[in-house]
């Protein structure tokens, strides 16, 4: 098991996290203050900003496995490349 301390303190006060520290993403930030307005909803791996990921053990949620990580980092790519082609 790895996660069990989030490490997230040294992150900006935008990026909304749990009671426990852990960094909230998807559908849990979708009333965050910059999304509001936003022309789409949040992605599963995004933060209360759009465009910032969270995965592995930071992530509220996760279940904390080192091998369930290294997936959600490749998930972050494929929303990385969704979130910037709403840019275009």
């Amino acid at each position: 098991m790895i996660g069990a301390k989030p490490r997230a303190d040294w992150l900006p006060p935008e990026i909304e996290r749990d009671n426990k520290g852990f960094v909230k993403t998807g559908a849990a930030v979708a009333d965050a203050p910059a999304w509001k307005g936003a022309k789409r909803p949040p992605g599963p791996l995004e933060t209360s900003r759009p465009g910032i990921f969270a995965v592995g053990d930071v992530r509220s949620g996760s279940v904390k496995r080192a091998a369930a990580a290294v997936g959600e980092g490749g998930m972050a790519v494929e929303g990385i490349h969704q979130a910037l082609g709403t840019y275009a």
